[in-house]
């Protein structure tokens, strides 16, 4: 891809050296005659550079946003892209914060259950049907004999549904016998 800088030129070659027009010059290049004939100003951004540093040194944590409302509201008229460029001109670009990582507690391995019913194991799975249209089980499942207790299948499977899915198989086989997961699941 040819830059405007590129285009400029072969547009100058062809206006001057090739004896054509301005409009039939730009016309054969592909450029716009208001891009041909566009000067870049000079612009004085000392004072603007220097205010900016300033109130990046008095505020480190502001991005190039914030110092832009900031200078607007000093009555600057100054727009954001000119702002976002001195600011990455002038290094102040500030670093993104990483989050903070939980440090992992010690780890406890799991009890092994010893006989039917005394732990059970919950377990969510999903999948899409032939038709694009997504579905969820929940498996219930018996944490010794890994006996399927209950899978209830539905694209939606909110807490409620949950909860009745563990009173109904509870009614049939009874809470496992560890209390201390009838309290954890809410179960009663």
């Amino acid at each position: 891809m040819v830059g405007p800088q590129a285009k400029r030129e072969a547009v100058r070659l062809a206006h001057e050296e090739g004896q054509l027009s301005e409009r039939r010059a730009c016309g054969l290049i592909g450029m716009n005659r208001g891009s041909w004939r566009y000067r870049k100003r000079k612009r004085n951004e000392a004072r603007l550079r220097s205010r900016l540093l300033e109130l990046a040194a008095e505020r480190p944590r502001f991005g190039y946003r914030r110092l832009h409302r900031m200078l607007r509201r000093e009555k600057w008229i100054v727009n954001h892209k000119r702002v976002y460029r001195l600011y990455r001109e002038e290094g102040l670009a500030m670093q993104r914060r990483k989050g903070k990582r939980l440090r992992a507690g010690t780890r406890v391995p799991l009890v092994q259950p010893t006989r039917m019913n005394q732990m059970w194991t919950m377990d969510f799975t999903r999948d899409s049907l032939a038709s694009g249209r997504k579905i969820r089980t929940l498996n219930l499942m018996d944490g010794y004999t890994r006996e399927a207790l209950w899978i209830e299948v539905d694209t939606s499977l909110p807490g409620l549904r949950v909860v009745q899915v563990l009173e109904r198989v509870s009614q049939e086989r009874g809470f496992p016998e560890n209390d201390s997961s009838r309290q954890r699941t809410g179960v009663h």
